[in-house]
Parts: structure tokens; C-alpha cells; sequence
């Protein structure tokens, strides 16, 4: 594996003298050192193989009523010279530690926050100095915080700055693009929920839609299943991927209309759907619209992504269902009741009380781009909690905005000017993050080698080498130890791997190519706040 050289130990203080450092805005700080080997975060599975390192948590308090939780795992030996932020999932309310534990096996000084909604976002309610944080302050102040420790605690300051975050991660990781961008010299956004308000009110449509009838629009595992092979054999092989795939490429091309399956009396779980499940189903591929003047809210729920993990099951299920409703409690308090929810007048006051707040849809990353920054998104086209139409809108945005607000450096190609520092990967058949019915992974997550997209991120930022395609796997029943079943490029949009002949389970038969861009449903302007 290669890696930056790493930095000499001369450090300025010990692990110890960190707790009587004085940070701004940070009102405590508990520095402990952890010996080698093994590891029991407060919550989860034991990590083991972990380096020496100096644990630092730390609280900020940066408004009154705000109560931020920061950790940051600082190497003792062997430190790249380098800061990473990471992201945190859903409503955080407590540390995520994976990535505390992946990026300090590479050598990182790495930190994580609560996003500070502790102890989980539904006790939030009355805090609107928390929502400011979940949406954008938190992960700044864990940014300032961080790095503010580390030098102290090496005599020399940060030499580059990275950010990885997938889901609400992708959200932290484009709000520090868009309103910090001096914070990261490279920033990796997975299935980015940077559209939040109007994301959850997608949610919100879904879950609407299948209750309608009561207990009769709702579907079973079974049924779920027969529909997603419903899709598949109407749209496979018809977008750029082979005949024989379980899984979209490229489902723009896919214009499934469930009036083509056939209606049942009754619930046969066979070839059949009753008319309160097609009704449903019906609104569901349809998406989020304002029922008053039409206008979209938001992308559907992308076809092929049914059976995914947090599909449709878990959005129709009241007790999942409820971990998605927390933007609305906030705006309307915690007796919501999710089937009253007006998508034209409620759905105002929603934007009113968060947009500005919670979305990150600011195109503009002119700072970004000047400072030298380099952005790398990803998303998966069987992702049902952040559909990818929404990562193609906002690259397509970008795009526009710099062709309406040419730069002087900028080439005439609007469209090669964003390439420049931003790409995109639509990952073909890959759910929430990873995993899914296609790619499971191609990199996406830090690894302990150098072919991640981390490190791709690296080279892009230190030595000017943009990343191309990446490689990436389906694993037989979705297990790594289970064996590889298929590859597939993982190609930089506007591109997708193309089937050309040839075996099916070979990247070789699937070469990058250029695809329409655009094509996803688009919300309403006044939707994109």
C-alpha cells in the first residue's frame, strides 16, 4: 500500500495535557491514551488490530442550547500528516465509530460528531439551535475543533484535510463544500441526502401511498419481490446492462407502469396485485408532487430498488418508518401524525422552518473549486432512502451554474470544467451506500489499501491524477467471504458500463459510455431551496 511519509514524533504535548487545552467554543475536553490491539466503542462490536493511539473527546457548545459531541482519534506513530472528517447516518445523536476506526489504521487523525442531536434526533423538538447543527454547524466545529487539537497535540499543523460520509454523512460532506469550503482540500459525498426536507417528504408520499387503504395497500416480502421482478423483466437488458442482470444500470430508461400487471380480487401473492396495491403503487412510481399546482418535490422512489435494503418493506412499516419523520416533528411537533401531512401548505411550512437550514442544494462551488478543492460523489441506482436522480440534478445544477457563471479560468465545456474537480459515480444496481442486487462495493469505503476511493481522492488532491472508472464487485449472496459473482466498471457520469457481448459477469464486457444526460425528474425551483 502506498502512503504519505509519515511525520516524525516530535510531538508538543501528550495525550494527557490535551484536557487542559483551551479551544474555543469547546467547554470540555477528556484525552485518554488507548493502547494498542483492542477497542470497545460505548456502543457495537469490539474493534481489534488498532494502532496506539491518543482519544479525545471533546463538547462544544457554540449557541446556547447547542451541545455538540466530538471525537477525534489521533495516531501516536506513523501520523500521515493528514485530518479526516467523516459523517455520521440518519439523525446521528451519538459518535459513529467505523470510521474513526478505518481512517486511524491509515494513518489519519480522524474525527466524528454527534451532529448534535444527542440522545437521538426525536428529542429535538423544542431545540432549534440542534437543528442548526444536525444541518450544517456541527460538522464545522467538529472540523475547527479538530484540527485545532491536533496541532496542538503534534506542534505542526494539518498538512491536508479530507471528509468522507455516506447518507446524512453525504449531506455533512456537501455542506462543508458549499458553506465551508476552506475546511477540505477533498471531500467524498455517498448517497448524498443534501435535498433533506424534501428527501423525508418522499418519505412521507411512500408511506401515504401504501396506507391509503389501510391494510389493504400494503404489500408483503413476497409481493415486494414478484414486483421487483415485475421491473426487471420490462427494463433489463433495455439500459446499457446485459440481459441476464438482477439489477438496473441505468434505470432513466426504465418507464415502468404497474397498470401492466394484472389485477387480483383478492391477495394471491402469485402474478397479481389487488386494486388498492396497484393504486399505491401507482402514486408511489409517480413521486412527491403538490397535489394544488402539480409541481415535484421530490425524485421517486428509483424502479429496481423495491426489494433493496430499506425499500419499500421498511418505508411502509410504521415502526422504520417513524426513524424517518423527525424533520417533521421538529416542524410540527411531536404529536404529528403522519397522515394528515398537506404536500402543499404543510409542505410550506416545512421549507419555511428547515430548508435553509437542513438542504444543501447551493450549486455555486465556485470556492470550492478555487481553492484547489476536489469532490467525489457516489450513489447507487437501486437506492431507495436517497434515490439517484437527485445526485444527477444537483451535478447537472452544477453544471448549469458554471456555464451561466463562467469563471475566467474556467474551459468553454461546461460540462469539463466541472469534471475538473467534480465527479460523479452512478453505481449500477448498488442500494443504500453499498450492498443492493448489483455492485455491492467499488471502493467506497476506507480500506487498508490503495485502491479505495479515498486514496483515489488522494492522488486526484496531492498529485493532480484524476480518478477513471473503478472496479467494482457483486458478491455471491452479498458476503465478501462468499466469492465474487460478477464485475462491473463503475464509470464517471455522464458515462455507464455499456454491455457489448460477451460474459456477463466480466467488467471487460461493460466498457464506460457515454449515456443522455439529465433525464431525471426534476423538483420545482421553489423545491430546491
Amino acid at each position: 500500500m502506498a502512503t504519505a511519509p509519515a511525520f516524525a514524533a516530535d510531538y508538543a504535548s501528550t495525550c494527557a495535557s490535551l484536557n487542559t487545552l483551551d479551544v474555543p467554543s469547546v467547554t470540555s475536553i477528556h484525552a485518554e491514551e488507548v493502547t494498542s490491539g483492542k477497542f470497545q466503542p460505548p456502543t457495537g462490536s469490539a474493534f481489534t488490530e488498532l494502532p496506539h493511539f491518543c482519544r479525545v473527546l471533546a463538547v462544544a457548545s457554540p449557541a446556547k442550547g447547542s451541545h455538540i459531541n466530538i471525537e477525534i482519534w489521533i495516531p501516536s506513530s506513523g501520523w500521515n500528516g493528514k485530518f479526516l472528517g467523516t459523517g455520521n447516518g440518519g439523525g446521528a445523536g451519538k459518535i459513529y465509530y467505523p470510521p474513526l476506526r478505518s481512517g486511524l489504521r491509515r494513518n489519519f487523525a480522524t474525527a466524528n460528531t454527534d451532529m448534535g442531536t444527542a440522545p437521538n434526533a426525536d428529542k429535538m423538538v423544542d431545540n432549534p439551535e440542534a437543528w442548526i447543527d444536525f444541518g450544517y454547524r456541527a460538522t464545522h466545529v467538529m472540523t475547527t475543533v479538530g484540527k485545532a487539537i491536533i496541532q496542538a497535540y503534534f506542534g505542526k499543523p494539518v498538512q491536508r484535510s479530507y471528509f468522507w460520509g455516506s447518507s446524512t454523512g453525504g449531506q455533512q460532506a456537501m455542506s462543508e463544500a458549499q458553506r465551508y469550503p476552506e475546511d477540505y482540500d477533498g471531500i467524498i459525498a455517498g448517497s448524498a441526502a443534501i435535498n433533506r426536507t424534501h428527501l423525508h417528504s418522499l418519505f412521507l408520499w411512500n408511506y401515504q401511498a401504501m396506507h391509503n387503504a389501510g391494510d389493504r395497500s400494503l404489500l408483503s416480502d413476497e409481493e415486494i419481490k414478484l414486483l421487483n421482478r415485475a421491473v426487471l423483466h420490462a427494463c433489463a437488458g433495455h439500459d446499457g446492462g446485459a440481459p441476464t442482470d438482477d439489477f438496473l444500470t441505468d434505470p432513466r430508461s426504465c418507464h415502468f407502469d404497474p397498470a401492466t400487471i394484472p389485477v387480483c380480487t383478492t391477495r394471491q401473492v402469485t402474478d397479481c396485485f389487488t386494486q388498492p396495491q396497484l393504486d399505491a403503487l401507482t402514486k408511489l412510481y409517480a413521486g412527491a408532487v403538490n397535489p394544488r399546482t402539480n409541481e415535484r418535490i421530490y425524485a421517486p422512489m428509483p424502479p429496481g430498488s423495491e426489494a433493496s435494503n430499506l425499500g419499500l418493506m421498511y418505508q411502509q412499516t410504521p415502526a422504520t418508518a417513524k426513524q424517518l419523520l423527525y424533520p417533521f416533528l421538529w416542524t410540527f411537533g411531536s404529536s404529528f401524525d403522519p397522515m394528515t401531512f398537506d404536500f402543499d401548505k404543510n409542505e410550506a411550512a416545512l421549507d419555511d422552518k428547515l430548508a435553509a437550514i437542513a438542504n444543501a442544494n447551493n450549486p455555486d462551488l465556485t470556492a470550492f473549486q478555487r481553492r484547489g478543492g476536489k469532490l467525489i460523489m457516489y450513489t447507487g441506482t437501486a437506492d431507495p432512502v436517497v434515490p439517484y436522480p437527485d445526485e444527477i440534478s444537483y451535478y447537472e445544477r452544477v453544471v448549469s451554474f458554471m456555464r451561466t457563471h463562467p469563471q475566467h479560468d474556467a474551459p468553454a465545456d461546461s460540462l469539463k470544467a466541472a469534471q475538473s474537480f467534480f465527479l460523479l459515480y452512478v453505481v449500477p444496481g448498488m442500494g443504500h451506500g453499498g450492498g443492493g442486487p448489483g455492485v455491492d462495493g467499488f471502493g467506497q469505503l476506507i480500506q487498508l489499501t490503495d485502491n479505495d476511493v479515498l486514496y483515489a481522492l488522494e492522488q486526484w488532491v496531492e498529485h493532480g491524477v484524476a480518478p477513471g472508472a473503478f472496479p467494482g464487485v457483486s458478491w455471491n449472496g452479498g458476503v465478501s467471504s462468499k466469492g465474487i459473482r460478477l464485475r462491473r466498471n463503475v464509470c464517471a457520469y455522464p458515462n455507464f458500463p455499456s454491455y457489448v457481448g460477451g460474459d456477463p459477469t466480466q467488467a471487460a464486457s461493460f466498457p464506460c459510455t457515454y449515456h443522455p444526460r439529465g433525464e431525471v425528474p426534476q423538483p420545482a425551483e421553489r423545491y430546491l431551496r
